[in-house]
């Protein structure tokens, strides 16, 4: 006979772990099934050569001072039960958008942005006012509302076409599925979490968070197997029956919870209803390249830029490219560049994070990606030398390792359909699908981020394992 549990969570990534404290934390017997051996998901980690490095995490947004009670990030661990001690948080020195001819600073003192915009685009001052009130104001009810275009909406604020793609650059960066634009809703979340709150992380990067949720979950005595795939969820009667692993063995829940994606859960129960996976897969996936010096980066003068968002063409395109890398924007996070104070930091790391095409780099042989990744890892490093206060030679004597990661990277250890990192552009805000106890959970839920992907679990475990 199958083993029941009361909510059985497909996926060991942010969201699902999160969802599991929630559920567990009210008796619920919880159970987390994941695919592969290591878990964080999309924000994981891997060790390589002695050397561990952080996947998907550059920094936690949502960033406030502790005593901010009402703020969203302190808010979730409070749900969480987990006391923000824990994750050690350092903040970011500062950060730069970085565009032709133009540069815009900001950090977690939210003035910073307004006096950056008044002093490069002197013109749109008031404007970029309004549209920081409006943000601050939206409903919150409004932001689950269906998609809305963030190009249409912000035009009663910004003016200045420059400004406008500069602000949308390290928004739709980080946390946009859709290409060129974004959904209003997210458009806000994004700006209230990048830009009014801030950035940080923990001192030990994912590992940390990944550590601390983990034994919540498993102090609250839930369920976790690892290396345990979902082969098939049985529909009967407009439920979710009974769940088939990959091993053959079966398990039942009263609830679902998958964090797999849209296309991809859908798939779990019936692949005829995703015969065209292209239409409601995401478009964007990216590629990030690892560098590591014996040196840290201010030792090179470049120690003022914590992350950097840049474009260097003359207009930016938020978009699955034509080329396997579009290296004409990207992000380069400087992991180093933290406040971390007087504790030691050992090698210096560089990372850039470019957008990429699925369908090229997962089409290549196995003979030909090795090479593709030499080839775009040298140019990704040479596309990023305008943003750095330091000459080639002596940037690149200091180096002492690497790695990359591309779509098939994304694709072999997520599953995610085209590697889209940010899944779906159609976003199942409910969390509700066809199946009335099988609920989307993460990314095609609508929150998108470390802190998002958090927040999702919790709000789908309240909705819909707590109420039910």
């Amino acid at each position: 006979m199958s083993e029941h549990y009361d909510v059985a969570i497909i996926g060991a990534g942010m969201s699902g772990l999160s969802a599991g404290i929630r559920a567990a934390h009210f008796g619920k017997k919880a159970i987390i099934l994941e695919q592969h051996n290591a878990p964080g998901g999309l924000n994981s980690f891997y060790a390589k050569e002695g050397r561990k490095y952080d996947v998907g995490l550059h920094a936690m947004t949502n960033f406030v001072p502790a005593k901010e009670r009402r703020a969203i990030f302190n808010k979730l661990l409070r749900q969480l039960r987990i006391d923000r001690s824990e994750l050690d948080l350092i903040e970011q020195r500062s950060s730069r958008i970085a565009f032709p001819g133009a540069n815009l600073r900001f950090g977690n003192d939210e003035a910073l942005l307004e006096s950056e915009v008044e002093r490069v685009f002197p013109g749109q001052v008031d404007g970029f006012i309004r549209l920081s009130v409006a943000v601050r104001n939206y409903p919150d009810a409004a932001i689950s509302q269906p998609y809305q275009s963030t190009r249409k909406w912000i035009k009663q604020f910004i003016s200045d076409p420059l400004l406008e793609e500069m602000l949308f650059c390290p928004l739709m960066y980080y946390g946009s599925a859709v290409e060129d634009d974004m959904d209003v809703g997210q458009f806000v979340v994004m700006f209230r979490s990048i830009f009014h709150e801030g950035l940080a992380r923990p001192a030990e990067g994912i590992r940390l968070l990944i550590r601390v949720v983990l034994d919540r979950y498993r102090k609250l005595g839930g369920i976790r197997k690892m290396k345990t795939g979902v082969k098939q969820l049985i529909a009967e009667g407009g439920k979710i029956s009974r769940i088939v692993l990959e091993n053959g063995s079966e398990l039942t829940a009263d609830v679902v919870l998958s964090c797999a994606g849209l296309p991809e859960t859908y798939a779990l129960v019936d692949k005829a209803l995703v015969p065209d996976q292209s239409k409601l897969a995401g478009q964007l996936s990216f590629s990030e390249t690892i560098a590591v010096y014996k040196t840290l980066p201010e030792t090179w003068g470049w120690g003022d830029d914590t992350i950097v968002f840049f474009n260097n063409a003359e207009t930016f395109s938020y978009r699955n490219p034509a080329d396997p890398i579009d290296l004409r924007s990207g992000v380069i996070c400087l992991p180093n560049n933290f406040e971390y104070g007087d504790r030691p930091l050992g090698e210096g790391l560089v990372r850039v994070t470019c957008l990429a095409n699925h369908d090229t780099w997962c089409g290549y042989s196995d003979e030909q990606y090795v090479a593709a990744k030499g080839d775009w890892f040298g140019r990704i490093q040479q596309s990023i030398l305008p943003m750095m206060p330091v000459a080639t030679r002596q940037y690149a004597e200091d180096l002492v390792a690497t790695d990359m990661f591309t779509p098939r990277t994304v694709k072999k250890f997520t599953r995610r359909a085209r590697g889209a990192i940010y899944g779906s552009p159609d976003k199942v805000k409910d969390g509700r699908t066809e199946w009335g106890n099988l609920f989307l959970c993460g990314t095609d839920q609508g929150y998108l981020g470390i802190v998002g992907s958090m927040l999702s679990g919790v709000v789908m475990a309240n909705e819909h394992v707590l109420k039910g």
